[in-house]
C-alpha cells in the first residue's frame, strides 16, 4: 500500500468502554460525531488496551513497546521520555509534534517527544500513585471508595471544564497554526472524560433518564467476582459497596453522558480541521486508554481484562483509509507508534521492526486476520499477582501467575459470563494460549520484576506505613487543582 504522507489528528479519551458507542452496537448512548468518524473510516472490533490502567498503558501508547519492556508497571513508574517514543521520532524528522490535555507521564520538565504540551496533565508531584505500589501480601486498601458513588450524578466537574478548554486548544491549533507547517504534523488531542468522576454536564446527564436504564450485565448476587485474585481486586476497589440499585442507575446515566459530551467535543475539532480546509489531508485516529466496568461483576473503574475494562474503541479514518469497513484483526495501542510513523510519511528503522505494532492502515487495508495476537498484562494497584491477557481468534485467556487461569468464549459468550479456564475439554486451548503468551513475556519473571521495581520505590518513599499513611487521592487532579487524599482504615 502506497499513500501520499498525511498529517495525523490523533484523538484520545480516558476510559472510554468500547461499546458504549453507537457504532459499536450500544441502543442507548448518542454518539453521532464518532458514528461519522466510523463511517467514513475503519473500526476495528477487536481492540485493546496493554494494560488497564492510565499511565502504564499511556507508556505503550508513546513508545510502541509492552509494559514488560518499558517498566511503567502502574500508576506510580510514569514515562520519562527516557525511552524514543513516537514524538521523538517525528521530531527528529523535521515534523511539528503538538500535544493538548492530559499526557499522565513524569513532568512537562522532561522531553516526552513534542515541540509543545499545551495544558498537560501530569502524574501528580512527578510520583503518582504511590499507595498503589503496594501489593502483597494483599493490596493497600485506597480511600475516598464511597466517592464515586456519592457523587455521581448532574453538574459541573474541574474534568469537564478541563476537556472544553481542550476542545478549544485544539480548535485554535488547527484554525491559527495548523498549515504553517511545510511537514505533516501530528496534532495528539487527549481528552480527560469519560474517565470519573461520574459526573456529566446537566444537559447531557438529561439525555439519559436514569429510571430508563437498564442495570448492567452480571450484576446478581451471585455474580461477584469469583476467581481470588479479581476478588482480591475487588475488595481492594470496593466501588459498589456503596451503590444502590438506584445510585447505579444514576451512575450509569451519568457515564452515557458523560460520552456524549466527550463526542460533542469531538464533533467540534473535527469540524474545526474540516473548516481548514484539513480533512483530506489528515488521518484521524480515535482510541482510549482503557475501558470502565460500570457495575458488570460488582466491579467499577478498570484494573481487570475483561472486555469492559480491556476492550477499547480503535477509529481510523482518512487518506488511504477504506471507508465504511469493520475490521476484525485483533489490535492494542502498540500499534498506534507504527501507524503515525507511516501516515507522515517515515520508513521504519530497525529498531522500529522489532517493535510489536503494525500500522492500523496497513491492517485496515489488509484481509482480516483473526489469529493475530493482542497482549495485555497489569501489575498496579489492587493486583496481589500479575495479570496477562492474550486475544487470539475467538479465545481470550488470562493468565495470573500462581493461580489458575481463566478462559473464555467470546465467539459463543461475548459477554465473558463462562470461565472455561478449567473446563477439561478445553485443556488443549488453555496450553496453547499459554505457550501465546509465553512467546511474548516470561510470566513469571516479569511478574518478580515487577514487584522488585515497586518494592524498591516502597523503601525510596519511607515504607509500607508511610505511603498509608499518605493515602491516595482516587484520580489526577486538572491542571491549576491540588490533589485531595483520603486514607481507609481497615477495622
Amino acid at each position: 500500500m502506497t499513500t501520499q504522507p498525511s498529517n495525523v489528528l490523533f484523538i484520545l479519551s480516558d476510559e472510554h468502554t468500547r461499546d458504549v458507542a453507537g457504532c459499536y452496537g450500544h441502543e442507548i448512548v448518542r454518539t453521532p460525531n464518532l458514528d461519522a468518524l466510523a463511517a467514513r473510516g475503519t473500526r476495528f472490533t477487536a481492540a485493546y488496551t496493554n494494560c488497564p490502567i492510565c499511565v502504564p498503558a499511556r507508556a505503550s501508547l508513546q513508545t510502541g513497546t509492552y509494559v514488560a519492556e518499558n517498566g511503567c508497571w502502574d500508576n506510580a513508574h510514569p514515562y520519562d521520555g527516557s525511552i524514543r517514543s513516537w514524538g521523538h521520532r517525528l521530531k527528529a524528522a523535521g515534523h511539528h509534534t503538538m500535544s493538548i490535555g492530559k499526557l499522565h507521564f513524569r513532568s512537562a520538565a522532561d522531553d516526552n517527544g513534542f515541540a509543545e504540551e499545551v495544558i498537560p496533565l501530569h502524574v501528580v508531584d512527578g510520583q503518582g500513585d504511590l499507595l498503589g505500589l503496594i501489593r502483597r501480601p494483599k493490596a493497600a486498601a485506597r480511600g475516598g471508595m464511597p466517592d464515586l458513588a456519592k457523587g455521581a450524578g448532574p453538574g459541573e466537574s474541574t474534568y469537564a471544564a478541563y476537556d472544553r478548554n481542550i476542545r478549544d486548544g485544539a480548535i485554535e491549533w488547527l484554525t491559527t497554526h495548523a498549515r504553517r507547517h511545510e511537514k505533516p504534523w501530528c496534532l495528539f488531542v487527549s481528552f480527560v472524560k469519560p474517565h470519573f468522576p461520574l459526573v456529566a454536564p446537566p444537559e447531557f446527564f438529561a439525555m439519559y433518564p436514569p429510571e430508563s436504564l437498564p442495570m448492567p450485565r452480571l450484576y446478581g448476587t451471585d455474580d461477584y467476582p469469583k476467581h481470588p485474585a479479581v476478588e482480591a481486586l475487588r475488595s481492594c476497589m470496593s466501588y459498589d459497596d456503596f451503590f444502590t440499585p438506584e445510585k447505579v442507575r444514576v451512575a450509569l446515566a451519568a457515564y452515557l453522558g458523560m460520552v456524549t459530551f466527550l463526542d460533542d467535543n469531538i464533533g467540534r475539532v473535527l469540524a474545526a480541521l474540516r473548516n481548514a480546509g484539513l480533512a483530506d489531508s489528515t488521518r484521524v485516529v480515535y482510541s482510549t486508554d482503557h475501558g470502565d466496568n460500570l457495575g458488570t461483576r460488582h466491579m467499577w473503574g478498570k484494573s481487570v481484562h475483561y472486555e469492559e475494562s480491556a476492550a477499547i474503541p480503535m477509529i481510523v479514518a482518512g487518506p488511504g483509509v477504506p471507508a465504511g469497513k469493520t475490521c476484525a484483526t485483533p489490535v492494542s495501542l502498540v500499534d498506534v507508534y507504527p501507524t503515525i510513523v507511516e501516515s507522515v510519511g517515515l520508513a521504519p528503522d530497525a529498531k522500529e521492526r522489532k517493535l510489536p505494532g503494525r500500522s492500523l492502515v496497513e491492517l485496515a487495508n489488509a484481509p482480516p486476520d483473526p489469529e493475530r495476537v493482542a497482549f495485555g498484562e497489569y501489575h498496579a494497584a489492587g493486583s496481589i499477582t500479575a495479570m496477562y491477557m492474550v486475544r487470539k481468534g475467538r479465545w481470550k485467556y488470562i493468565h495470573h501467575v500462581g493461580f489458575r487461569p481463566e478462559l473464555f468464549d467470546l465467539e459463543a459468550d461475548p459477554g465473558e459470563a463462562t470461565d472455561l479456564g478449567e473446563s477439561p475439554a478445553h485443556r488443549d486451548v488453555v496450553a496453547r494460549m499459554e505457550a501465546e503468551l509465553r512467546k511474548i513475556v516470561d510470566p513469571e519473571a516479569v511478574n518478580a520484576r515487577a514487584f522488585a521495581d515497586q518494592e524498591a520505590k516502597i523503601a525510596r518513599h519511607g515504607g509500607v506505613e508511610a505511603l498509608i499513611r499518605r493515602g491516595d487521592f482516587g484520580y489526577s487532579p486538572a491542571p491549576g487543582q491540588k490533589p485531595v487524599f483520603a486514607t481507609r482504615i481497615e477495622a
